[in-house]
């Protein structure tokens, strides 16, 4: 049978077709517009998803057999509130993950109603892109569009409840709502409550795996797909992306090099999370796992390369970045640029350059962006070995993965060895995945990711450049805190 996975983005989705063996038969993109009304703001319409995830499958189905397609599952971006009114109808353009325009909300959930509050609630505290936040931001400054609020839905959700008219979401996906349970995998009726909605305006909970419908009819035809094709809950992103590159069972690493990055270290146990600068959220194969995320990753290369240096050779650029000038860079980037997340918590944050001289030269600075990312990502890693954890290696995935210098760069920064899979398509291969399983092609997740994804190169840390990166990483971490009151000031 074949199952399709569905990578709903924040500049595009990307649809994969998998056999049940795993082998990926064909992948399709469709990109679609980001919208900035304000500075800070970020933006998308849902109606532009749908459209294009139509058109998307239409082209992945076109020559294969359709009958054969079983099952459709989603790894979707995280946080982004999505509200439709009495009539299905979207209220207003969906509020994306990155999006810092909450810093009031945000204040008021960690401080008046407290963080530990929080944790104890959702095991988890506030930050600026949740989706909590918009829900207050939205009953504060658009009162007219929260009093029509029916439904709160998460972004890939609405693909599936347009798919099957079923409004659900998945665990995984919710934990990023700061809103769930995620200790018991239930809504919290206190936090509901605090952000003043109902458990009638919220989605039915599911795991990863399981089936939430089937195609409607009329989506059925105009995809000339069968009206038994299941449609599967899927997960959050990073959840999705575990999946599609193995990480999971207990304390297993990824790191997603996408448009934002993150480190997600997989647990079979539910540990209270001493530490709330990392988040603790259910995993898409009905555990739990931590995760750091930054909120800029291969998006600064993306940025420093076509808006600043005007180039699409980003190959072309880093050739100049020998070994010899690993971990001997006298310039630093500082990767905030859309405000930063892990550990910080502070969307005003933004990004720097700092230590440039006159003979400063273009490779320095883009070696200087590619380590700066790796910093802020070592940054989760530190927390999470305060908590105790020991990692000794990790997989790789997203965009970013492509380059062969920058997995060189993270295997040093972090000093640990670093997996390279035989398929990068993280979130839409761990849709398929969870669609394969939901299917009943595998007995659980952990089995089907056991006999899919496979290994196929390894990116050793080298001891010196290792030691010379753990000598600028301690420069790195003072760098913050000297702008950080800058940052409110700008």
């Amino acid at each position: 049978m074949l199952y399709i996975g569905v990578d709903l983005g924040t500049s595009a989705v990307k649809l994969l077709l998998m056999e049940g063996s795993g082998r990926i038969v064909k992948i399709a993109s469709r990109e679609y517009p980001l919208y900035f009304p304000h500075p800070g703001w970020s933006e998308q319409k849902p109606e532009d998803w749908w459209s294009n995830v139509l058109e998307g499958i239409k082209e992945l189905t076109a020559e294969c057999d359709k009958s054969q397609v079983a099952g459709i599952s989603f790894g979707g971006q995280m946080h982004g509130l999505v509200i439709l009114d009495e009539n299905d109808n979207v209220i207003r353009p969906a509020i994306l993950w990155n999006d810092g325009r909450t810093q009031k909300e945000t204040d008021y959930l960690n401080n008046v109603i407290g963080k530990d509050k929080l944790v104890e609630l959702t095991a988890n505290i506030a930050f600026a892109g949740f989706t909590a936040p918009k829900i207050l931001w939205v009953k504060e400054n658009e009162p007219e569009n929260f009093k029509k609020i029916a439904k709160i839905m998460l972004p890939k959700d609405f693909l599936a409840y347009k798919m099957s008219g079923t409004f659900c979401t998945d665990v995984s996906d919710a934990s990023g709502m700061l809103l769930l349970d995620v200790k018991n995998r239930t809504w919290s009726k206190e936090m509901l409550d605090i952000c003043g909605v109902s458990e009638a305006q919220m989605p039915k909970l599911f795991e990863s795996y399981e089936v939430v419908g089937t195609l409607k009819p009329d989506v059925a035809a105009e995809l000339g797909l069968s009206t038994n094709v299941k449609i599967v809950a899927g997960a959050g992103d990073n959840a999705a992306a575990a999946v599609g590159t193995g990480t999971v069972g207990d304390g297993r690493c990824n790191i997603s090099l996408g448009t934002s990055g993150t480190v997600f270290i997989s647990s079979r146990t539910f540990e209270k999370n001493d530490n709330p600068a990392i988040h603790l959220f259910d995993h898409a194969d009905g555990t739990y796992h931590l995760m750091g995320c930054m909120l800029s990753a291969a998006s600064c290369n993306k940025w420093w390369m076509e808006d600043i240096i005007g180039t699409k050779a980003f190959a072309d650029e880093q050739k100049a970045i020998t070994d010899d000038k690993l971990g001997n860079n006298h310039v630093y980037f500082l990767p905030y640029l859309m405000g930063e997340r892990s550990p910080h918590n502070n969307p005003d944050a933004r990004g720097a350059f700092i230590g440039m001289s006159m003979d400063s030269t273009r490779a320095d600075m883009t070696q200087a962006v590619l380590e700066g990312v790796a910093f802020g990502l070592r940054d989760s890693v530190e927390v999470a070995r305060k908590l105790g954890i020991k990692l000794e290696r990790t997989k790789i995935c997203g965009g970013g993965a492509k380059s062969p210098l920058w997995k060189k760069i993270i295997a040093n920064v972090m000093n640990l060895k670093v997996d390279v899979i035989e398929s990068e398509e993280g979130p839409g291969y761990g849709g398929a995945i969870l669609a394969a399983v939901a299917c009943g092609e595998y007995a659980s997740v952990e089995e089907a990711a056991s006999k899919l994804v496979k290994v196929i190169d390894t990116v050793e840390p080298d001891p010196a450049i290792a030691a010379r990166y753990e000598e600028q990483y301690r420069k790195f971490v003072k760098m913050y805190p000297a702008l950080k009151d800058i940052y409110s000031e700008i």
